[in-house]
This record gives structure tokens, sequence and C-alpha cells, in this order.
């Protein structure tokens, strides 16, 4: 059974939803835990929950990174944060990998620096899992760790997230489109053309690349992988997340507004609840950082004890299936294949 460090200070109600998760997740038998934070702390809240006889290991770390704390100023002056300290017990082979709900810039510096990088891969993509309107998922990379990119590095973005998706999801050739703005071949700007064009030289045994994807294709189930810089890719991602914030609000309203309205909700409660599910984020768990050394998967920060639990889920299937060989082995492949 595969081990994972959990930054238990990371959310924005730390540690409840981490030790939760936590719980859930040894309880499920889906890894072994580590939660690091504060030993007594942690200690309390296992003890209120009656779960001390689970086997949950405390590792004990004496600093936490805020929302507010600059990435590279918290990394250096805070050396014994819980993201940190979790970061270690990878690099040390004492996890297979780490879990955090915490600052999003603090948790990839950390990752990039203290585990580094993959052989081949110049910068980590951050993949989000969306939901899509066939009931299956699309990865969206990268959304955040590469914010000014080269051609170069969406070529590894597109390999990298094709290898995730055939290892989480099951799917032997996953469609991958590099996200534009149109399909047609002069859409796009320099950097889609260039790229574009050297997704399209590798071979088709490597990556089956099926051209220029649109915003409305992270939905609709056209592609599995979607390619894009950090910046684009970020802005599609908080979009996408504030357009589900405001569906669900003027659902709940309408369902409430009238006596009709609510006896509907109540008959309909069953199809409503499966609805909730496949647009739920926290069954997705978190976002891998790909293209860095172990398993990192960056939460929400308002995430629940069932995203940390299916989070811990994803980094124990991550380092089992072998991800990162992988993405290695299919980087070197794509290079030696483009015709």
């Amino acid at each position: 059974m595969r081990c994972i460090a959990v930054d238990a200070m990371g959310s924005d109600a730390a540690p409840g939803p981490e030790v939760d998760g936590a719980i859930q997740a040894v309880r499920e038998r889906i890894a072994k835990v580590l939660l690091v934070g504060p030993e007594d702390s942690l200690q309390s809240e296992l003890a209120r929950r009656k779960a001390q006889g689970l086997g949950i290991e405390l590792v004990h770390a004496s600093e936490v990174v805020t929302m507010e704390d600059a990435a590279a100023k918290a990394f250096r002056r805070k050396r014994d944060s819980s993201i940190r300290v979790a970061a270690r017990l990878v690099r040390e082979g004492k996890a297979d990998g780490l879990v955090s709900a915490g600052n999003t810039g603090a948790v990839m510096t950390t990752a990039k620096i203290v585990l580094g990088a993959l052989e081949g891969v110049d910068r980590p993509g951050l993949a989000a899992v969306m939901p899509n309107f066939k009931g299956t998922a699309t990865v969206v990379l990268d959304v955040g760790a590469t914010v000014d990119c080269e051609p170069h590095n969406l070529e590894q973005f597109a390999v990298m997230g094709e290898v995730f998706y055939r290892a989480i999801f099951g799917v032997e050739r996953p469609r991958v489109g590099l996200l534009s703005n149109g399909q047609e071949e002069h859409k796009g700007n320099d950097l889609t053309r260039q790229t574009h064009a050297r997704l399209k030289s590798v071979s088709r045994r490597t990556l089956n690349y099926i051209g220029y994807v649109e915003g409305r294709d992270l939905l609709n189930g056209r592609v599995d992988v979607m390619v894009s810089d950090g910046f684009t890719g970020n802005v599609i991602l908080k979009t996408s997340e504030g357009v589900a914030e405001v569906l669900a609000s003027l659902l709940k309203e309408t369902l409430s507004s009238t006596l009709t309205a609510k006896v509907g909700a109540v008959l309909a409660r069953r199809a409503l609840k499966k609805f909730k599910r496949r647009v739920d984020y926290s069954e997705y768990g978190g976002a891998p950082l790909l293209g860095v050394r172990g398993v990192s998967i960056i939460c929400h920060g308002g995430s629940n004890a069932n995203a940390i639990k299916n989070a811990i889920r994803v980094a124990a299937e991550f380092a089992e299936g072998k991800v990162n060989e992988k993405i290695e082995r299919e980087l070197a492949g794509a290079s030696q294949s483009r015709s």
C-alpha cells in the first residue's frame, strides 16, 4: 500500500478537512497516511474523532504557510512549514507523494525546489481535472504553474497530460487538443501555431493529437487533454469555476422560489444528487503538478474531507501507475519520433 504525506494545515478550514479526509482514506484502505503539522493539535483532532488506533502517523511541523505568504519568501523563511516537511518526506522516500490544499504558489515552489524536475522536463504543468457533459473528465494543463511558455513547454505538457490521463482514467488513446481561438489551421497566435506544428510532427503512436480545440470543448467532452499556457489555462479554469458557482446558485434559488418548485425539487432529489456528483470538483481531489519527481497533488483551499480523500487516492494511483517513469519514457520517445 502506498504512503501519502498530507499537509494538515493547508485548507481554509484546516486541519479539520485534512484529518477527516485522512481518516476516510485509511478506513477505505486507499493508502497509508502521514499527517504533517503541529503534532499536539493533530493528536487532539484524532482523539476527538476517536481515531488514534487507525495507524495514521503524525509528523511534526512547527510552521504554517498562509494564503497571504509570498511563495519564494515562505520557502526561504519557513523551513519547518508543513508543506516543506511533507515535500522532504517524499524526497527522502518516506512517502510516495504529498497532498496539500495550501498556498498553491508555495506548494509549487516547494515541489520544484525540493523534489526537482523529471528528466526531459523544462517546466512543470499543473493539471486540473474538470467534469464534462459526457459524464467523463477533461484534463486541462497548464492552469498556472508556468505562465510564460515556449512551444516545447506546451509539447511537454501534451505528453505529460496524455500519460496522466491514460494512467488515471484507463483510456488507452486519450484525445489531446491545443487550446486556440478556433479550429481552423490559420487560427491562433505565434505560440499556438508553432506548438501546433510541433505536435503534428510527433508520431501518432506516441500522441493522439486532434489539433486545435476551443474553450467550449473543455466541457463538451470532445477532448480528453486540453493543452494551454499557464496564464490562459488559469483564466479558463477560474471562469469555469465561476460559471459553475453561478449556475448552482441560480438552480438553488429557482428550486426554492415557489411551492410547486419546492415539490418538484423533492421529487427530483435523486436526480439532483446524481447531477451534483457529476459536477463536484471534490470527486477528483486535486490537481497534480506534472513534471516533478515524486507526486504532488494540489487541492482547492475550500476542499472538504471528500476532496482530500480523493486527492490521496489520486496520489496513490499516480505512484502505483508509475506515471513519472512513463512520462520520462514518452518524452524521450516523442523527441525521437519527430518526423
